[in-house]
């Protein structure tokens, strides 16, 4: 019979060890609660299904109000954990995860199992379970405890909290839409109206004083002066300023945002609230990612109007893949000519900060020299400043101009950009610049060597005549085409549109050599699911070992069957997995063959459908 004080001890030398009885903010309570809030929630929680029942161990932090911590101890690690996590009483992690299952209705909890009765031969194990959520999951290193501070920051930084947050989000911009809907304001009207609101919470005293304002006139010109103020100590072009700050004048004038009355103001005041608390809470926690293209996408989803159909919004997912795919590091020079509300540039910006790894004067020079953007219509170029703006960058290089009007000669001497990243405007029922054109216009930007990576309909590779046709002749004569990804079908199911994609990467300046063969990667799956009223998201939480597999696979150029291959390509050829892989037919099923017709079946009808397929704008 093994003795659980023993343990008890072990761990609680554990915890001094790492400072948790130092620590002011932290209170470590012992099979009991003096918290009536955690002490209701445990109420029904004994491991014999009646009555109240506490962990070994509940720790607690003022910092971090919304975590708790839960440990259950047994004194012979072969009780540490079993094969179905449901032998509450038998063994320590079982009973922490029992724990768990109650407190979470409130809070994020860890759940810690500890076992052993000599300091050598013990053994930690943990995972978590987010608030509100039913699954719970395997975080942190086994058998190494850390301090308050370490588990906060690895829980928020995770994956599954990530999702959990983005989803909430998601939600809120379809609560925002439908209210400001409510509001009779224009669809065109509420991504700017709500990325002003994030750039005045940006100005210290308003966002002091917005709810200290007596009248919605008072509040709403606060409002508009606190932008204004905002962008003009940006170091956005003089030129530019006046456009930007006339395209938030109709917040002083719009009757909705206008309204006198106290329900009026209560409103207003409610919106700001919530965007600070909402989107900048997120933004605080979850750095450098395009929060305000999201609102963008969510509020024109539903425009009636032919520029307000197919909006795409490039996933986040996907323009951090495209960052790691070009090994994007602290010394990049990205140039994104298609550059929307800045998908990209915001990934890039995250992926080359962390690189810099706290050195400031580094971070300073990649927000002021390393990030260029150009963008041609006037309204995402304001939301594309403001998104910049959001993420505390305001000295972005961003170009208000036509890509192909632009003075490319002097931007490439200017930057010397290393990395072009772009989703470029698709064609609108056919009539339109070509796709590769964008693509051509951002190879020709770059340093010889650079990487370029775009995507874009799949039919853009796979045409063997007309114009796609000469323009990937025109590639291969100038560029080396290093890797397509054929992307997931239903990449831009958040936007509303149909488009098969593919991504492409370019090494720029390199004429394709005779018999180069480029890697073709079949990157149909990303693991995401559809979910009603919340699009395509990552349920199972599985998309960074996806992405781990597609990049390695990529930069090692391996050959994976039913995944990817490598092919020599001319113009005249298909560019793409599907044309080269050869399917195994001793591993086809039933359901495979039944699905597959499904899925014609459904394109078919989608294709009958006029106007479904067609992509306008960028991003």
């Amino acid at each position: 019979m093994g003795n659980e004080a023993k343990t008890s001890r072990l761990f609680r030398n554990l915890l001094k060890e790492k400072g948790y009885y130092d620590d002011k903010d932290v209170i470590v309570e012992e099979q009991q609660t003096d918290n009536k809030k955690l002490s209701k929630l445990l109420q029904n929680a004994s491991k014999s299904g009646a009555g109240k029942g506490f962990p070994d161990f509940i720790i607690t932090c003022g910092r971090y109000p919304d975590l708790v911590i839960v440990v259950e101890c047994k004194a012979d690690t072969k009780y540490h954990e079993s094969s179905t996590l449901d032998s509450f009483r038998e063994f320590a992690i079982d009973g922490a995860l029992l724990y768990a299952s109650f407190l979470s209705k409130e809070y994020d909890v860890i759940a810690i199992g500890f076992s052993g009765e000599k300091e050598t031969l013990t053994r930690l194990s943990h995972y978590i379970q987010l608030n509100g959520e039913k699954d719970f999951h395997q975080l942190f290193s086994d058998g190494m405890l850390l301090n308050m501070d370490s588990y906060h920051h690895g829980l928020m930084q995770s994956t599954y909290k990530f999702n959990q947050d983005f989803n909430k989000l998601i939600d809120y911009t379809k609560e925002v839409n439908e209210e400001l809907q409510n509001k009779k304001i224009k669809e065109r009207l509420r991504a700017l109206l709500i990325s002003g609101i994030l750039i005045a919470l940006k100005n210290e005293r308003f966002k002091a004083e917005y709810k200290n304002y007596q009248t919605t006139q008072l509040l709403v010109t606060n409002l508009f002066n606190s932008i204004t103020a905002e962008l003009e100590k940006s170091d956005v072009p003089e030129r530019n300023k006046k456009s930007l700050i006339k395209g938030f004048e109709f917040i002083t004038t719009n009757q909705s945002i206008n309204n006198a009355t106290a329900e009026g103001k209560k409103y207003l005041t409610d919106l700001i609230s919530n965007c600070d608390n909402r989107i900048n809470g997120f933004n605080v926690t979850h750095k450098y990612i395009d929060t305000i293209s999201q609102f963008y996408v969510e509020f024109l989803r539903y425009a009636n109007n032919d520029k307000g159909l197919g909006i795409v919004l490039t996933p986040p997912h996907i323009t951090e893949l495209f960052c790691e795919l070009a090994q994007i590091d602290k010394d990049s020079v990205v140039l994104d000519n298609c550059a929307g509300t800045g998908g990209f540039l915001v990934s890039a910006m995250k992926k080359m900060l962390e690189d810099a790894n706290g050195d400031i004067a580094k971070e300073q020079h990649i927000k002021d020299w390393q990030l260029v953007g150009i963008e041609y219509d006037e309204e995402i170029y304001t939301l594309l400043i403001s998104n910049m703006i959001v993420h505390r960058d305001g000295r972005t290089n961003i170009y208000w101009e036509d890509c192909f009007q632009t003075d490319k000669k002097a931007l490439k001497e200017k930057f010397q950009p290393t990395v072009g990243l772009l989703n470029p405007p698709y064609k609108n029922k056919g009539k339109g610049t070509e796709e590769l054109e964008f693509v051509l216009n951002n190879l020709s930007m770059l340093k010889k060597g650079s990487i370029c990576i775009a995507i874009m309909p799949i039919s853009c590779v796979i045409d063997t005549k007309g114009d796609s046709y000469l323009l990937k002749k025109k590639i291969l004569e100038s560029h080396t085409l290093e890797g397509v990804l054929s992307m997931p079908e239903e990449l831009f199911y958040n936007s509303k549109v149909n488009t098969v994609t593919c991504a492409i990467i370019i090494r720029a300046g390199y004429k394709h050599p005779e018999g180069y063969k480029t890697w073709f990667g079949y990157c149909r799956d990303d693991g995401f699911e559809k979910r009603k009223n919340r699009g395509r998201i990552d349920v199972n939480h599985t998309w960074p070992e996806i992405k781990k597999k597609w990049v390695n696979a990529y930069l090692n150029r391996d050959e994976i069957e039913g995944f990817s291959l490598k092919q020599h390509v001319t113009a005249e050829m298909e560019w793409c997995a599907e044309a080269y892989m050869t399917t195994n037919y001793d591993q086809l099923t039933e359901d495979d063959f039944l699905q597959t017709v499904k899925n014609f079946y459904l394109f078919s009808l989608k294709c009958e459908q006029p106007g479904e397929n067609e992509i306008e704008e960028e991003e």
